[in-house]
Protein backbone atom coordinates (compact mmCIF):
# COMPACT_ATOMS: atom_id res chain seq x y z
CA UNK A 1 0.00 0.00 0.00
CA UNK A 2 1.19 3.89 -0.76
CA UNK A 3 3.39 5.02 2.24
CA UNK A 4 0.81 8.23 2.61
CA UNK A 5 -2.27 6.24 2.41
CA UNK A 6 -0.87 3.63 4.75
CA UNK A 7 -0.33 6.67 7.21
CA UNK A 8 -3.61 8.11 6.31
CA UNK A 9 -5.75 5.16 7.78
CA UNK A 10 -3.41 4.34 10.46
CA UNK A 11 -4.15 7.65 11.77
CA UNK A 12 -7.68 7.85 11.41
CA UNK A 13 -7.91 4.51 13.22
CA UNK A 14 -5.65 5.87 16.15
CA UNK A 15 -7.99 9.04 16.47
CA UNK A 16 -10.88 6.73 16.98
CA UNK A 17 -9.25 4.36 19.27
CA UNK A 18 -8.00 7.55 21.37
CA UNK A 19 -12.15 8.41 21.58
CA UNK A 20 -13.37 4.94 22.21
CA UNK A 21 -13.74 6.12 26.04
CA UNK A 22 -15.82 8.77 25.60
CA UNK A 23 -17.75 8.02 22.71
CA UNK A 24 -21.59 7.88 23.72
CA UNK A 25 -21.62 3.62 23.51
CA UNK A 26 -24.14 1.89 25.30
CA UNK A 27 -26.00 -1.42 26.53
CA UNK A 28 -29.54 -1.86 25.23
CA UNK A 29 -31.52 -2.48 28.46
CA UNK A 30 -32.71 -6.03 28.45
CA UNK A 31 -36.16 -6.95 29.15
CA UNK A 32 -37.44 -10.19 30.04
CA UNK A 33 -41.13 -10.69 28.40
CA UNK A 34 -43.37 -9.41 26.34
CA UNK A 35 -45.54 -7.50 29.13
CA UNK A 36 -42.34 -5.45 29.89
CA UNK A 37 -42.12 -4.37 25.78
CA UNK A 38 -45.89 -3.20 26.70
CA UNK A 39 -45.00 -1.81 29.81
CA UNK A 40 -42.06 0.59 28.32
CA UNK A 41 -44.06 1.25 25.15
CA UNK A 42 -46.81 2.88 27.55
CA UNK A 43 -44.06 4.45 30.15
CA UNK A 44 -42.72 6.38 27.16
CA UNK A 45 -46.20 7.23 26.13
CA UNK A 46 -45.91 5.50 23.10
CA UNK A 47 -49.58 4.48 21.33
CA UNK A 48 -48.45 3.08 18.04
CA UNK A 49 -46.14 0.58 17.01
CA UNK A 50 -44.79 -0.50 13.85
CA UNK A 51 -43.15 -3.60 13.96
CA UNK A 52 -40.97 -4.95 11.58
CA UNK A 53 -40.37 -8.86 10.77
CA UNK A 54 -40.15 -11.10 7.38
CA UNK A 55 -42.66 -13.80 6.01
CA UNK A 56 -40.46 -16.57 7.54
CA UNK A 57 -40.53 -15.30 11.32
CA UNK A 58 -44.31 -14.38 11.08
CA UNK A 59 -45.13 -17.63 9.33
CA UNK A 60 -43.88 -19.98 11.99
CA UNK A 61 -45.94 -17.78 14.23
CA UNK A 62 -42.58 -16.45 15.90
CA UNK A 63 -44.27 -12.92 16.27
CA UNK A 64 -47.99 -14.01 16.97
CA UNK A 65 -47.88 -13.88 20.74
CA UNK A 66 -46.13 -10.80 20.67
CA UNK A 67 -48.84 -8.91 18.00
CA UNK A 68 -51.30 -10.22 20.50
CA UNK A 69 -49.76 -9.12 23.29
CA UNK A 70 -49.47 -5.25 21.92
CA UNK A 71 -52.77 -5.82 20.87
CA UNK A 72 -54.63 -6.64 24.02
CA UNK A 73 -52.97 -4.06 25.62
CA UNK A 74 -54.81 -1.31 23.50
CA UNK A 75 -51.70 0.06 21.76
CA UNK A 76 -52.28 0.73 17.90
CA UNK A 77 -50.13 -2.08 16.06
CA UNK A 78 -49.07 -1.82 12.33
CA UNK A 79 -46.94 -5.37 10.99
CA UNK A 80 -44.65 -4.41 8.37
CA UNK A 81 -43.52 -8.27 7.41
CA UNK A 82 -42.22 -7.56 3.83
CA UNK A 83 -38.45 -7.23 5.18
CA UNK A 84 -36.18 -8.92 2.83
CA UNK A 85 -32.76 -11.10 3.12
CA UNK A 86 -30.13 -8.18 2.80
CA UNK A 87 -32.36 -5.47 2.65
CA UNK A 88 -32.77 -2.41 0.38
CA UNK A 89 -33.26 1.03 -0.24
CA UNK A 90 -36.99 0.37 -1.68
CA UNK A 91 -37.61 -2.19 1.17
CA UNK A 92 -36.89 0.67 3.94
CA UNK A 93 -38.71 3.29 2.03
CA UNK A 94 -41.83 0.84 1.81
CA UNK A 95 -41.68 0.58 5.71
CA UNK A 96 -40.86 4.65 6.29
CA UNK A 97 -44.35 5.51 3.98
CA UNK A 98 -46.29 3.10 6.27
CA UNK A 99 -45.08 4.17 9.84
CA UNK A 100 -45.68 7.99 8.48
CA UNK A 101 -48.77 7.02 7.38
CA UNK A 102 -50.18 4.66 9.92
CA UNK A 103 -48.62 7.68 12.73
CA UNK A 104 -46.71 5.23 14.26
CA UNK A 105 -44.16 6.57 17.25
CA UNK A 106 -42.36 3.48 18.08
CA UNK A 107 -40.76 0.66 16.44
CA UNK A 108 -40.55 -3.80 17.23
CA UNK A 109 -38.04 -5.29 15.42
CA UNK A 110 -38.75 -9.49 15.70
CA UNK A 111 -35.85 -11.38 13.14
CA UNK A 112 -32.57 -11.94 12.22
CA UNK A 113 -30.67 -9.19 11.14
CA UNK A 114 -31.47 -8.18 7.76
CA UNK A 115 -34.92 -7.81 9.99
CA UNK A 116 -33.60 -5.05 12.47
CA UNK A 117 -31.17 -3.44 9.79
CA UNK A 118 -34.66 -2.55 8.05
CA UNK A 119 -35.87 -1.53 11.14
CA UNK A 120 -32.87 0.69 12.21
CA UNK A 121 -32.68 2.32 8.75
CA UNK A 122 -36.65 2.83 8.79
CA UNK A 123 -35.68 5.05 12.05
CA UNK A 124 -32.84 6.84 10.69
CA UNK A 125 -35.45 7.95 7.57
CA UNK A 126 -37.93 9.28 10.82
CA UNK A 127 -35.16 11.25 12.19
CA UNK A 128 -33.65 12.79 8.66
CA UNK A 129 -36.75 12.80 6.55
CA UNK A 130 -34.67 14.93 4.32
CA UNK A 131 -31.97 12.85 3.94
CA UNK A 132 -31.68 9.48 1.93
CA UNK A 133 -29.82 6.48 3.18
CA UNK A 134 -27.23 6.89 0.72
CA UNK A 135 -26.64 10.24 2.23
CA UNK A 136 -26.63 8.48 5.46
CA UNK A 137 -23.80 6.15 5.15
CA UNK A 138 -20.95 6.01 7.42
CA UNK A 139 -20.05 7.07 10.59
CA UNK A 140 -22.41 9.63 12.40
CA UNK A 141 -24.23 11.17 9.93
CA UNK A 142 -27.78 9.88 11.16
CA UNK A 143 -27.01 12.18 14.86
CA UNK A 144 -31.42 12.86 15.49
CA UNK A 145 -32.81 11.15 17.80
CA UNK A 146 -35.01 7.48 16.47
CA UNK A 147 -38.05 6.49 17.22
CA UNK A 148 -37.57 4.43 20.51
CA UNK A 149 -36.70 1.20 19.38
CA UNK A 150 -37.03 -2.72 20.94
CA UNK A 151 -34.85 -5.64 19.25
CA UNK A 152 -35.61 -9.27 19.71
CA UNK A 153 -33.47 -11.53 17.59
CA UNK A 154 -34.90 -14.86 16.58
CA UNK A 155 -31.13 -15.86 15.03
CA UNK A 156 -28.45 -15.71 17.45
CA UNK A 157 -25.67 -14.54 14.80
CA UNK A 158 -25.98 -10.58 14.25
CA UNK A 159 -25.87 -8.75 17.08
CA UNK A 160 -27.74 -6.26 15.90
CA UNK A 161 -29.57 -5.83 18.89
CA UNK A 162 -26.97 -4.32 20.41
CA UNK A 163 -24.49 -2.68 17.63
CA UNK A 164 -24.73 0.88 16.15
CA UNK A 165 -24.86 -0.04 12.56
CA UNK A 166 -27.66 -0.93 9.82
CA UNK A 167 -26.50 -2.31 6.65
CA UNK A 168 -28.34 -1.77 3.64
CA UNK A 169 -28.21 -2.58 -0.12
CA UNK A 170 -29.12 0.31 -2.36
CA UNK A 171 -31.67 -0.93 -5.05
CA UNK A 172 -30.32 0.45 -8.09
CA UNK A 173 -26.47 -0.18 -7.67
CA UNK A 174 -26.49 -2.85 -5.61
CA UNK A 175 -24.01 -1.54 -3.57
CA UNK A 176 -24.25 -2.70 0.07
CA UNK A 177 -23.04 -0.13 2.68
CA UNK A 178 -23.43 0.46 6.45
CA UNK A 179 -25.12 3.58 8.21
CA UNK A 180 -23.51 3.83 11.71
CA UNK A 181 -24.38 5.83 14.47
CA UNK A 182 -24.97 5.77 17.94
CA UNK A 183 -28.54 6.80 17.93
CA UNK A 184 -29.40 3.33 16.02
CA UNK A 185 -28.33 0.86 18.86
CA UNK A 186 -31.44 -0.64 20.17
CA UNK A 187 -33.12 0.96 23.71
CA UNK A 188 -34.23 -2.12 24.42
CA UNK A 189 -33.92 -6.15 24.00
CA UNK A 190 -35.26 -9.27 24.64
CA UNK A 191 -33.24 -12.25 23.93
CA UNK A 192 -35.58 -15.31 24.54
CA UNK A 193 -33.88 -18.70 23.32
CA UNK A 194 -37.29 -20.29 22.72
CA UNK A 195 -37.43 -17.92 19.43
CA UNK A 196 -34.68 -19.66 17.67
CA UNK A 197 -35.80 -23.27 18.56
CA UNK A 198 -37.45 -23.69 14.94
CA UNK A 199 -34.55 -22.45 13.51
CA UNK A 200 -33.57 -24.55 9.84
CA UNK A 201 -30.03 -25.97 10.62
CA UNK A 202 -28.62 -23.85 7.64
CA UNK A 203 -29.52 -20.60 9.27
CA UNK A 204 -28.27 -22.25 13.01
CA UNK A 205 -24.61 -22.60 10.75
CA UNK A 206 -24.50 -19.42 9.39
CA UNK A 207 -25.93 -16.86 11.70
CA UNK A 208 -23.17 -18.61 14.61
CA UNK A 209 -20.65 -18.42 12.34
CA UNK A 210 -21.51 -14.61 11.39
CA UNK A 211 -21.20 -14.30 15.60
CA UNK A 212 -18.47 -15.92 15.56
CA UNK A 213 -16.70 -13.73 13.07
CA UNK A 214 -17.83 -10.70 14.83
CA UNK A 215 -15.96 -11.96 17.91
CA UNK A 216 -12.76 -13.32 15.74
CA UNK A 217 -12.37 -9.74 13.99
CA UNK A 218 -13.11 -7.18 16.56
CA UNK A 219 -10.54 -9.43 18.77
CA UNK A 220 -7.62 -9.48 16.48
CA UNK A 221 -7.99 -5.88 15.25
CA UNK A 222 -6.14 -2.64 16.25
CA UNK A 223 -8.86 -0.62 18.09
CA UNK A 224 -9.59 -3.33 20.73
CA UNK A 225 -10.19 -2.18 24.70
CA UNK A 226 -9.93 -4.25 28.12
CA UNK A 227 -13.59 -4.55 27.69
CA UNK A 228 -13.93 -5.94 24.38
CA UNK A 229 -11.44 -8.29 24.17
CA UNK A 230 -13.17 -10.31 27.56
CA UNK A 231 -16.57 -9.99 25.61
CA UNK A 232 -14.94 -11.16 22.21
CA UNK A 233 -13.23 -14.09 23.74
CA UNK A 234 -16.08 -15.24 26.04
CA UNK A 235 -18.38 -14.93 22.59
CA UNK A 236 -15.60 -17.29 21.08
CA UNK A 237 -15.48 -19.59 23.87
CA UNK A 238 -19.36 -20.46 24.03
CA UNK A 239 -19.46 -20.97 20.22
CA UNK A 240 -16.91 -23.32 19.67
CA UNK A 241 -18.33 -25.11 22.83
CA UNK A 242 -22.18 -24.58 21.79
CA UNK A 243 -22.78 -24.03 18.10
CA UNK A 244 -22.59 -28.26 16.92
CA UNK A 245 -24.73 -28.52 19.70
CA UNK A 246 -26.82 -26.09 18.37
CA UNK A 247 -26.74 -27.55 14.74
CA UNK A 248 -27.35 -31.32 16.07
CA UNK A 249 -29.66 -30.52 18.25
CA UNK A 250 -31.85 -27.71 18.05
CA UNK A 251 -34.44 -27.77 20.29
CA UNK A 252 -32.22 -27.79 23.39
CA UNK A 253 -32.58 -24.72 25.27
CA UNK A 254 -29.90 -24.38 27.25
CA UNK A 255 -27.30 -24.11 23.92
CA UNK A 256 -29.70 -21.91 22.58
CA UNK A 257 -29.41 -19.55 25.22
CA UNK A 258 -25.55 -20.14 25.24
CA UNK A 259 -25.54 -18.93 21.97
CA UNK A 260 -27.48 -15.80 21.87
CA UNK A 261 -25.75 -14.61 24.93
CA UNK A 262 -22.60 -15.01 22.66
CA UNK A 263 -23.90 -13.41 19.51
CA UNK A 264 -25.02 -10.24 22.14
CA UNK A 265 -21.40 -10.57 23.55
CA UNK A 266 -19.79 -10.52 19.96
CA UNK A 267 -22.30 -7.60 19.07
CA UNK A 268 -21.08 -5.32 22.44
CA UNK A 269 -17.56 -5.86 20.91
CA UNK A 270 -17.58 -5.39 17.35
CA UNK A 271 -19.87 -2.46 17.53
CA UNK A 272 -16.77 -0.50 19.73
CA UNK A 273 -13.89 -2.38 18.37
CA UNK A 274 -15.20 -2.88 14.47
CA UNK A 275 -14.74 -5.64 11.96
CA UNK A 276 -12.48 -6.31 9.70
CA UNK A 277 -11.47 -7.43 5.24
CA UNK A 278 -14.02 -10.30 5.82
CA UNK A 279 -16.65 -8.01 6.92
CA UNK A 280 -15.86 -6.25 3.69
CA UNK A 281 -15.82 -9.00 1.70
CA UNK A 282 -18.64 -10.06 2.57
CA UNK A 283 -20.71 -6.74 2.27
CA UNK A 284 -19.64 -7.08 -1.19
CA UNK A 285 -20.81 -10.48 -2.43
CA UNK A 286 -24.03 -9.77 -0.31
CA UNK A 287 -24.46 -6.32 -2.56
CA UNK A 288 -23.77 -7.78 -5.77
CA UNK A 289 -25.27 -11.35 -5.46
CA UNK A 290 -27.50 -11.34 -2.72
CA UNK A 291 -24.87 -13.99 -0.83
CA UNK A 292 -26.39 -14.63 2.61
CA UNK A 293 -24.13 -12.78 4.81
CA UNK A 294 -23.30 -15.26 7.64
CA UNK A 295 -22.90 -17.90 4.71
CA UNK A 296 -20.41 -15.51 3.32
CA UNK A 297 -18.62 -14.46 6.69
CA UNK A 298 -18.62 -18.42 7.67
CA UNK A 299 -17.03 -19.31 4.26
CA UNK A 300 -14.48 -16.17 3.48
CA UNK A 301 -13.00 -16.50 7.35
CA UNK A 302 -10.09 -18.86 7.30
CA UNK A 303 -9.25 -17.11 4.09
CA UNK A 304 -8.61 -13.94 5.68
CA UNK A 305 -6.88 -15.35 9.17
CA UNK A 306 -4.00 -16.47 6.46
CA UNK A 307 -3.97 -13.70 4.24
CA UNK A 308 -3.00 -11.97 7.90
CA UNK A 309 -0.09 -14.02 8.30
CA UNK A 310 2.23 -13.53 11.68
CA UNK A 311 0.91 -10.26 12.08
CA UNK A 312 -2.31 -12.09 14.09
CA UNK A 313 -0.51 -15.12 15.06
CA UNK A 314 -0.15 -14.17 19.34
CA UNK A 315 -3.80 -12.97 19.20
CA UNK A 316 -5.22 -16.31 17.97
CA UNK A 317 -2.84 -18.32 19.86
CA UNK A 318 -4.72 -16.48 22.84
CA UNK A 319 -7.68 -17.23 21.63
CA UNK A 320 -6.77 -20.94 21.15
CA UNK A 321 -5.69 -20.75 24.82
CA UNK A 322 -8.42 -18.99 26.32
CA UNK A 323 -11.18 -21.70 24.53
CA UNK A 324 -8.94 -24.76 25.44
CA UNK A 325 -7.60 -25.92 22.26
CA UNK A 326 -4.20 -26.21 23.29
CA UNK A 327 -1.52 -25.41 26.38
CA UNK A 328 0.85 -22.61 26.52
CA UNK A 329 3.97 -24.97 25.24
CA UNK A 330 2.21 -25.05 21.64
CA UNK A 331 3.92 -22.08 19.75
CA UNK A 332 2.34 -19.07 18.18
CA UNK A 333 2.36 -20.25 14.75
CA UNK A 334 1.16 -23.71 15.39
CA UNK A 335 -1.81 -22.66 17.46
CA UNK A 336 -3.01 -19.73 15.31
CA UNK A 337 -3.20 -22.33 12.35
CA UNK A 338 -5.27 -24.65 15.00
CA UNK A 339 -7.58 -21.72 15.55
CA UNK A 340 -8.26 -21.52 11.51
CA UNK A 341 -8.58 -25.42 11.25
CA UNK A 342 -10.83 -25.40 14.53
CA UNK A 343 -12.95 -22.70 12.87
CA UNK A 344 -12.50 -24.74 9.11
CA UNK A 345 -13.92 -28.07 11.24
CA UNK A 346 -17.09 -26.22 12.30
CA UNK A 347 -17.93 -25.33 9.05
CA UNK A 348 -17.54 -28.87 7.58
CA UNK A 349 -19.35 -29.84 10.67
CA UNK A 350 -22.37 -28.15 9.58
CA UNK A 351 -22.11 -28.72 5.56
CA UNK A 352 -20.39 -25.23 5.18
CA UNK A 353 -18.66 -25.09 1.72
CA UNK A 354 -14.97 -23.99 1.36
CA UNK A 355 -16.37 -21.85 -1.83
CA UNK A 356 -18.60 -18.86 -2.63
CA UNK A 357 -20.39 -20.30 -6.25
CA UNK A 358 -21.86 -17.07 -7.29
CA UNK A 359 -18.44 -15.12 -7.74
CA UNK A 360 -17.71 -14.25 -11.75
CA UNK A 361 -14.26 -13.67 -12.90
CA UNK A 362 -14.80 -10.76 -13.93
CA UNK A 363 -16.37 -9.24 -11.33
CA UNK A 364 -13.39 -9.33 -8.96
CA UNK A 365 -11.81 -6.66 -9.71
CA UNK A 366 -14.98 -4.12 -8.77
CA UNK A 367 -15.83 -6.29 -5.90
CA UNK A 368 -12.29 -5.86 -4.32
CA UNK A 369 -12.34 -2.48 -5.13
CA UNK A 370 -15.17 -1.44 -3.47
CA UNK A 371 -14.13 -3.89 -0.19
CA UNK A 372 -11.40 -2.08 -0.07
CA UNK A 373 -13.07 1.23 0.03
CA UNK A 374 -15.71 -0.31 2.73
CA UNK A 375 -12.42 -0.89 4.76
CA UNK A 376 -10.01 1.46 4.81
CA UNK A 377 -9.87 3.46 6.62
CA UNK A 378 -12.24 2.16 8.76
CA UNK A 379 -11.52 -0.87 9.67
CA UNK A 380 -8.77 -1.13 12.26
CA UNK A 381 -7.33 -4.46 10.01
CA UNK A 382 -4.45 -6.48 11.49
CA UNK A 383 -2.42 -6.05 8.18
CA UNK A 384 -3.58 -3.46 5.47
CA UNK A 385 -4.57 -4.86 2.20
CA UNK A 386 -5.03 -2.84 -1.38
CA UNK A 387 -8.04 -3.47 -3.72
CA UNK A 388 -5.07 -5.81 -5.57
CA UNK A 389 -4.41 -8.06 -2.72
CA UNK A 390 -7.81 -8.49 -1.84
CA UNK A 391 -8.21 -9.82 -5.38
CA UNK A 392 -6.24 -12.80 -4.84
CA UNK A 393 -8.74 -13.48 -1.94
CA UNK A 394 -11.85 -13.13 -4.22
CA UNK A 395 -9.92 -15.29 -6.57
CA UNK A 396 -9.21 -18.46 -3.96
CA UNK A 397 -12.84 -18.37 -2.33
CA UNK A 398 -14.28 -18.67 -6.15
CA UNK A 399 -15.56 -22.05 -7.13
Amino acid sequence: MNIFKKIYCRAYQFGFRILLPILPYRQPKILKSYQEIVDVLKQNNKKSVLLFTDKGVRGLGLSKNLEECIKSSGLSLTVFDEVVANPTTDNVESAYKLFKGQNCDSIIAIGGGSVMDCAKATGARVARPNKTLGQMKGVLKVRSKIPLLVAIPTTAGTGSETTLAAVIVDSETRHKYAINDFVLIPNYALLDSKLTVGLPKSITSTTGMDALTHAVEAYIGRSTTKQTRKFSLQAIKLIFENIEKAYDNGKDLDVRKNMLQAAYLAGMAFTRSYVGYVHAIAHSLGGKYNVAHGLANAVILPYVLRSYGKAIHKKLWKIGIFVGLFDKNTSKEQGAEMVIQRIEELNAHMNIGTKIDEIVETDIPSLAATAEKEANPLYPVPVLFTAKQLENIYKNIKK
